[in-house]
């Protein structure tokens, strides 16, 4: 994971700033990237904000626990979420009036002095992040609540190992303005990386759909040595695609889950995200990354369809997902339209592992497709060059997806094509992740990283292995053709959608 080297070096030097009533806690570097949302609380029933569920995120190792801090109104710092507690206003109730009621587990209403103490105690490795929530009472209170809770963390010398975050930009300029060595990270979503450079604020730390809008911010911060981060983020999708993209933390409330998801992520087999499109716009499918294949030609398979181009009907981007849709339509000799996409400007690739998500059309006559081709023909045409098919379906043969490879020496046109299906539970009504890791030796193919095939690279030559040059992705639904349509095409199954949630490409 990228790790930021200024927080590496705040924590480390944290370790020379520990109290000794902490035991003398040496902080190493951040060597995850999980921050448990208000604790680790949820497992375990905590209460959220508890120094139950801190020390939870300290026994698991979180690099970070985020907490929320108020200040009553006899200017006590507590931690609460809600601008209320048991129906009391935080900032109109004084202390003494709050703790008359516990937390569900039996703790009273922490202090941040509390806080923080018990956030020292037997923690090498476990940064607490402050959020400071917005004052209802008024702007300067806001920043009042920061210039305390600054004190409070140098008084116990734990303020090398705290890092703030609030939806208030002046709370953080005020915080920067105070030390200018604080880690602070901005909430709210609204300015851009090079904003919160030239206001001197660390990192962003946004709703991760606020980087699915900007995906462009998440370059933008790398290059201005802005930290990444993102809330609350508790699905395992959206994990892997942060996962993907080399956030500095996730902040979660399924810590759990997101320790799990990191041991899968294809990062901690030491690949990295190259190329990707996961679809968070709306409209045609983005061309810098797309053009299209177009005609009605047949494609060497007697399909019936006619290929459009830049085609909302049959290609477009909505919800989060690519739909590429087979219609009934006539167009010049052909009964059907679809759309087959060709990735482009560096989407093509020498080796690597490429991952698709994809839901598939079902019905007599459809045959969608996830597959390669080469890019500059080196060893001429096909099948010469090559063709890897990461994921084929035919809709008279339901459940069974295949996977196949074609050379000179092996091809379908020969009956010597090396193939291999695997059944698999709904392919048309659940999303499943096809894919290969194609290396120097051998293509390996996946479903839901279940490696189910393997063509190895024999060393007789181009004929039996083409595969050492770039190829690139193709994504279509054809209908019928040698193939597809041996048993016919339904009429009724119109449109029929192939509908891909993301397509990454990793190389090592």
């Amino acid at each position: 994971m990228r790790i930021s080297i200024i927080l590496a070096a705040v924590m480390i030097a944290g370790s020379c700033n520990v109290s000794k009533k902490a035991s003398k806690n040496n902080f190493t570097p951040p060597s995850n990237i999980v921050v448990a949302h208000r604790g680790a609380f949820k497992k375990n029933n905590f209460p959220e904000n508890s120094i139950a569920a801190l020390k939870e995120a300290i026994r698991l190792k979180c690099t970070g626990s985020e907490f929320d801090v108020r200040m009553t109104a006899d200017d006590s710092l507590i931690i609460n979420h809600d601008p209320d507690y048991n129906k009391l206003v935080i900032e109109k109730t004084p202390y003494a009036d709050l703790i008359k009621f516990k937390l569900s587990n039996g703790e009273k209403l922490p202090t941040l002095r509390e806080y923080i103490l018990a956030g020292l105690e037997n923690n090498t490795s476990t940064q607490l992040v402050c959020e400071i929530k917005p004052s209802g009472v008024s702007k300067e209170r806001g920043k009042a609540i920061a210039e305390k809770s600054l004190k409070l963390f140098k008084k116990l010398e734990a303020d090398k190992n705290v890092s703030y975050i609030s939806f208030d930009y002046d709370i953080l300029k005020k915080i920067v303005e105070l030390n200018p060595s604080a880690i602070t990270q901005y909430l709210d979503g609204n300015k851009s990386p090079e904003q919160l450079k030239a206001d001197g604020i660390s990192g962003c730390d946004y709703h991760f759909s606020v980087f699915q809008n900007h995906p462009e911010w998440i370059t933008s911060a790398k290059q201005n040595g802005i930290l990444l981060n993102a809330w609350t983020v508790n699905n395992a999708n959206e994990m892997d695609w942060l996962i993907a993209n080399d956030f500095n933390f996730i902040t979660t409330n399924e810590p759990e889950l997101l320790f799990e998801r990191i041991k899968q992520a294809p990062s901690s087999k030491g690949w990295k995200l190259v190329w990707s499109d996961e679809f968070n716009y709306k409209g045609l499918p983005d061309s810098t990354k797309w053009s299209y294949d177009v005609g009605g030609h047949g494609w060497g398979n007697n399909e019936l369809q006619y290929y459009t181009t830049a085609d909302t009907t049959n290609a477009i981007v909505k919800n989060g997902k690519l739909f590429i849709r087979a219609i009934k339509q006539k167009k010049e000799d052909k009964n059907y339209t679809s759309a087959r996409l060709v990735s482009k400007n560096k989407g093509d690739w020498q080796y690597g592992k490429i991952e698709v998500s994809a839901k598939l059309p079902a019905g007599r006559g459809m045959w969608p497709a996830i597959w390669m081709l080469s890019t500059d023909w080196n060893y001429g045409g096909w099948p010469e060059s090559g063709e890897i098919d990461i994921m084929e379906n035919v809709g008279y043969n339901p459940d069974t997806v295949f996977a196949s490879v074609h050379t000179k020496t092996f091809h379908h046109s020969i009956g010597t094509q090396k193939t291999k299906g695997l059944q698999v539970a709904n392919p048309y009504t659940a999303f499943h992740k096809y894919g290969i890791e194609w290396y120097r030796d051998r293509i390996d193919f996946f479903i839901n990283d279940i490696l189910f095939f393997t063509f190895n690279n024999t060393g007789k030559g181009f004929e039996e292995w083409p595969f050492d040059k770039k190829f690139h992705l193709l994504l279509n639904v054809a209908v019928g053709g040698n193939w597809g349509g041996v048993k016919g095409v339904d009429e009724t199954i119109f449109p029929a959608s192939m509908e891909i949630d993301y397509v990454r490409v990793y190389q090592q």
